[in-house]
């Protein structure tokens, strides 16, 4: 019956008119498909307290500069370097110098020589801790699609124990586990609780 009254309403409308011609389809599917440097010319931006301005190329490649991981690992390995040298200044600065028999007192020479070599070891060390955390856990944190707590501490536990390796098997798992719940705890405290 259903057949019956389909086949007669198509005989009551008549034949279907075509609203494009297949050289009409083609030249659309042309314009979509190939043609992807259109204009756009209602973008719809939503309205917020500031200027809303769009990001250019370069703009755009800026931003994906600043955020690719070498460029985090070599900004860390420089903050590292001067947060250690920092640091060793005033480790130096404030470690007391025994006279000895043989050595009375230090010359103004040999108190500055002893102040750069520990500025320049305290910094060497920072900037490696630094560079080599901060390039794994962006690697691992690109390779994850996810930041959250897990990657610094997977990152903790690498950096500790790739630098502990050197002296021992022992004191690289010490190493590895004991950056990786520094790690698990500082962004525990950042985070405000996992």
């Amino acid at each position: 019956m259903s057949a019956e009254v389909a086949s007669s309403s198509a005989v009551q409308d008549g034949p279907r008119k075509t609203l494009f011609t297949p050289q009409e389809i083609d030249q659309i599917a042309k314009f979509l498909v190939a043609n992807q440097r259109r204009e756009r010319e209602n973008v719809i931006i939503p309205r917020t307290f500031v200027p809303v301005v769009i990001k250019g190329r370069e703009e755009k490649t800026v931003e994906a500069i600043f955020e690719s991981c070498p460029f985090k690992a070599v900004l860390s390995l420089m903050a590292g370097f001067v947060l250690g040298g920092g640091i060793g200044l005033f480790a130096a600065s404030v470690t007391p110098t025994i006279p000895t028999p043989e050595k009375p007192t230090q010359s103004a020479r040999e108190v500055l020589r002893e102040l750069k070599v520990s500025t320049l070891s305290y910094g060497k060390n920072f900037a490696a801790i630094g560079f080599l955390f901060s390039g794994i856990e962006c690697g691992i944190e690109s390779y994850r699609g996810k930041s959250d707590w897990k990657n610094g501490t997977y990152a903790g536990g690498l950096t500790g124990g790739l630098l502990g390796i050197r002296a021992g098997v022992k004191a690289g798992v010490l190493g590895a586990c004991g950056f990786a719940v520094f790690s698990f705890a500082i962004d525990y405290y950042m985070r405000g609780g996992l």
